[in-house]
């Protein structure tokens, strides 16, 4: 699981790595999709539970790059589903980008997989 974070920032750096990853998990859990249009109820369902799981992971900070590339598909899902909204396209690329920064130092990822102090 390593090799999915190349590192964790603390500080500052660790700080807007946090602050990324609340506003694009509570904009994803907090989301109602009931004005799509034209999806079946399953294909809501799935989205709803897609938007919630992801929301949440992203919050805590687990399995960031996984939730950040699950919260771009599903937003250029929704965003293909609503053209005019151009809001997907940027919900889209902060999770894009918290895929490839990754957790942060303050998550639980960091916590799991962070720096090892190794005493010799």
């Amino acid at each position: 699981m390593q090799r999915l974070f190349s590192t964790f920032p603390n500080g500052w750096p660790g700080a807007g790595l946090l602050l990324l990853r609340l506003t694009a998990g509570l904009s994803l859990a907090l989301v109602d999709l009931s004005r799509l249009s034209g999806l079946s109820e399953s294909s809501v369902l799935a989205l709803r539970v897609g938007r919630l799981a992801a929301g949440l992971l992203l919050i805590v900070g687990m399995w960031t790059p996984v939730a950040g590339v699950v919260q771009a598909l599903i937003e250029v899902c929704t965003g293909l589903g609503e053209p005019s909204n151009r809001l997907h396209a940027i919900a889209a690329s902060i999770g894009l980008s918290l895929a490839m920064l990754g957790p942060g130092a303050w998550s639980v990822d960091a916590r799991l997989f962070g720096r090892k102090r190794i005493d010799v």
